[in-house]
């Protein structure tokens, strides 16, 4: 079941690289009057989202970033392309290897007179061990960090869609590796999940990038049995894109610079379907969504046993969170 999955992902990533061209978002959509987050702003995907919300008329676009400086480069590059108000566009910093950085973010948020979207862009992809807050780092800014965000803004994100009758958005990246995630590291019965992970002699970092994708969508799929309709979450992927992401996989492989010139996305047709799930409906709260649709998931997703893992992580996940800010679990 797994193996055959795995193919059919594999193949449905393939196919849709070389023959499916990605719909630019509706140019009658207006986006005036209406504010939206991106993390991880300054390059690639996330700077690209930026520029189609400007030219879909947002009102405010925060750019969040790790590095200012690189940040109002960006800014910059983004006002002389697409023509808009400098107070249009705003550049916070956020690291999300710091959860001291991701409150202070959230905090400030919360003075924001509305909040319509959330493009939780920033993550990383390393084959190599690091820690961030005493956790593998890919692990840590993938998945807790983001979801520490997702916690601290949700008071806000439910606040301002009852008050505007838009309901917020949380878009968080996914991408077909999580088709080839290995589950052995989830299913043991030797300690906790996230005592598993975070266990340097294991730990198989080849493919935990691919993992933690695959744990972005059992966190979502929890959250929007519990959201009550008051946000929207969704997480949608990509694809391949030419972006910095895979920087270390280029380096390591020289056939991997091929490979990627033959099926890898610009990051701009890439970026669509992160702010498609921006603009998405409520059908598409908890999903995983491919090419602009909803799409199933693997079968470590809908398999029974996947269903379990997904109840045990989001346990856990919610059980770290609350060692980091006290009370937060009561946002769900």
């Amino acid at each position: 079941m797994a193996t055959l999955s795995a193919v059919r992902g594999t193949a449905h990533a393939i196919y849709s690289n070389l023959f499916v061209t990605l719909p630019q978002p509706k140019k009658n959509t207006d986006l005036s009057g209406k504010i939206f987050i991106v993390t991880g702003a300054n390059t690639g995907l996330g700077y690209e989202s930026c520029v189609w919300l400007s030219r879909l008329g947002a009102e405010k676009i925060i750019m969040a970033v790790r590095t200012e400086s690189k940040g109002l480069q960006a800014k910059a590059k983004l006002l002389a392309e697409t023509g808009r108000l400098d107070t249009s566009i705003e550049v916070w910093h956020l690291d999300m290897d710091s959860y001291d950085s991701v409150k202070r973010f959230a905090n400030r948020a919360q003075g924001l007179e509305r909040l319509d979207g959330v493009l939780a862009n920033a993550g990383i992809m390393t084959r190599n061990w690091r820690l961030s807050e005493g956790i593998e780092s890919s692990l840590n800014v993938n998945v807790v960090s983001t979801f520490l965000l997702y916690f601290l803004l949700a008071p806000k994100m439910r606040a301002s869609g009852k008050s505007t009758g838009n309901l917020c958005r949380f878009v968080i990246p996914n991408s077909a590796l999580h088709f080839l995630a290995p589950l052995a590291e989830l299913q043991s019965t030797r300690g906790t999940i996230m005592e598993r992970l975070n266990d340097e002699t294991n730990s198989v970092m080849g493919t935990r990038y691919n993992l933690t994708k695959l744990l972005v969508i059992y966190a979502v799929r929890e959250l929007a049995t519990m959201s009550n309709g008051s946000i929207i979450i969704n997480t949608p992927n990509p694809s391949w894109c030419k972006s910095g992401l895979a920087h270390e996989m280029m380096a390591a492989d020289p056939g991997a610079k091929h490979a990627e010139a033959l099926l890898a996305r610009s990051t701009e047709e890439g970026s669509r379907a992160l702010v498609h799930g921006l603009l998405s409906g409520e059908d598409t709260n908890g999903q995983f969504l491919s090419n602009c649709q909803v799409h199933s998931p693997s079968c470590q997703v809908t398999g029974s046993w996947g269903q379990q893992i997904q109840k045990d992580f989001f346990r856990e996940l919610v059980e770290k969170l609350e060692t980091i800010q006290t009370g937060i679990k009561e946002n769900i």
